[in-house]
């Protein structure tokens, strides 16, 4: 093993959480894993920070007289005087396999030895047959992470815009779609609020995608009653029972073999209730509550998805990118998103993962009842999910604004790079075994970089994110680019009407 220093005594350690030691000749870096002998067995910690120090710039008045004669280098044999010391976390001892708490501290004038990837693996639950998203940060050791610890109780994805959590969660799914039936595979619904992932139709994968264009999404009436209705029109209680005679008559005569009902079908029969003429107080809020409904030409006869797409390895984006209005959005998750919770608690579709895009706009920690439609059915299965194989994956760009109900049930984050100190702030305190050093380190983060923190390893780890195999989405071309095409697609058009004229 590769030594890299010597522990060394200070005024407070070594003691049983951390301890320093001074780095040898070679490279030594932040976040970096080590481990030391003792009599317990392998202490294993982080290097939480590392510092520089020389003798010669330690007094300022000193420097600042020598600097006056010239370069103190060319003075005094500075450089020899130079050295390096690294502050280590102590996570605890490996012991057959486990890891217990360190009740003695490492000695002083141990050496520090680099971590072995075996003892790492073990500590940090990699699983050989589980998802490969990257290799650990200054290590050359893969990252494959145990599918139920990453999923079962909630998976989010946290970072500013353009750190690269689309990218990461296409490597997600790649793994996800590669894992052989043998390991168990899960079902992907993926909430595509900006066409993100329909790329993967293209894709050496596209016999296991199936991409719902969000404006040829339906919701049939004759699935919904009068509570659905009312809560996405914000309807008085003496409309929607009004709303509710109407509508059960309707599918009554539906049951006893008429047509399925249609929203034309239910205005037109409020339209003709005499009784209702003489209630406008009624009659007018209502049937201006259903034409809203109508003009979002969402509601049909019946269901345009049918949840047999819904089927193990395989991956169901559905694709908003289309739909501008926040509020039809969040009816198509807030049905779509019930109806198959349901059914997998039935039994009638595998376990699944639903990735939800931007979730901070359908699961807002504070909204109008009006604006958070899709919220409660996110909460219920971030809550209940886990026991029966219901899993989510949410994506955010502004944690802050994120439900805490939802976000607190993830029991696994990954993040990339997070600058705005309230996000900040919030990551910290909602996330478990996250401290300030580490906290702090996410501001300078790289793209491609991420901590996992949380039930999928066992401490936080940083890691370098895989390189993904299926296509981009061309959303991400930089602003030149956009710019420069946008040009020469009306530099062909002049020239074609030219040349007609």
């Amino acid at each position: 093993m590769e030594a890299l220093g010597t522990i060394i005594s200070t005024p407070e350690t070594p003691n049983t959480l951390e301890f320093h030691f001074v780095i040898k000749e070679g490279k030594v870096h932040k976040g970096q894993f080590v481990q030391v002998p003792s009599s317990e067995g392998p202490v294993l910690g982080t290097i939480s920070e590392i510092y520089r120090a020389n003798r010669y710039f330690e007094r300022a008045e000193s420097v600042a007289e020598y600097s006056k004669l010239g370069i103190i280098s060319s003075n005094f044999p500075v450089s020899e005087w130079e050295y390096m010391v690294a502050r280590v976390r102590v996570h605890g001892i490996i012991s057959q396999n486990f890891l217990t708490r360190s009740s003695i501290p490492a000695k002083c004038g141990s050496e520090v030895l680099k971590a072995e990837d075996e003892q790492l693996k073990k500590f940090l639950h990699i699983d050989e047959k589980g998802l490969h998203v990257g290799t650990l940060l200054h290590h050359t050791m893969q990252i494959k992470l145990h599918l139920s610890k990453l999923f079962q109780k909630h998976l989010a994805i946290l970072a500013m815009s353009g750190s690269g959590k689309s990218y990461l969660a296409g490597v997600l799914m790649e793994e996800l779609l590669e894992r052989d039936s043998s390991l168990g595979r899960m079902a992907i619904i993926a909430i595509d609020n900006h066409g993100e992932y329909v790329g993967f139709k293209d894709s050496a994968y596209r016999k296991q995608v199936n991409v719902l264009e969000g404006k040829k999404i339906k919701i049939g009436l004759r699935h919904l009653n009068a509570s659905h209705l009312s809560s996405w029109s914000n309807m008085s209680a003496v409309a929607r029972r009004a709303l509710d005679l109407h509508l059960s008559s309707l599918k009554k005569k539906a049951k006893e073999g008429g047509e399925p009902p249609s929203l034309d079908d239910l205005i037109k029969s409020i339209q003709n209730d005499e009784t209702l003429n003489k209630k406008e107080n009624v009659r007018g809020p209502l049937l201006s509550a259903l034409g809203d409904l109508a003009y979002m030409r969402l509601i049909a006869k019946s269901d345009s998805i049918n949840s047999s797409i819904i089927s193990p390895g395989t991956l169901t984006v559905i694709d908003l990118s289309s739909i501008d209005d926040l509020r039809k959005k969040q009816m198509i998750v807030a049905y779509y998103g019930r109806k198959f919770f349901r059914q997998r608690k039935k039994g009638a579709i595998p376990p699944y993962v639903m990735l939800v895009e931007e979730a901070h706009n359908f699961c807002r920690e504070r909204a109008e009842k009006s604006m958070a439609l899709s919220k409660p059915i996110i909460e219920t299965i971030a809550r209940e999910g886990r026991k029966f194989g219901a899993s989510l994956c949410l994506i955010s760009q502004r944690p802050v604004h994120l439900s805490t109900t939802a976000l607190s049930q993830c029991n696994s984050n990954i993040i990339l790079r997070v600058t705005n100190p309230f996000d900040l702030k919030h990551i910290g305190e909602s996330c478990e075994g996250i401290d300030s050093t580490t906290l702090n380190s996410i501001t300078s983060l790289r793209v491609g970089e991420a901590l996992i923190i949380g039930e999928a390893v066992g401490v936080p780890v940083f890691v370098n994110v895989r390189k993904r195999k299926s296509k981009t989405a061309v959303r991400g071309e930089s602003l030149e680019q956009i710019a420069k095409e946008f040009e020469e697609k009306n530099k062909i058009k002049e020239d074609e009407i030219e040349a007609f004229l």
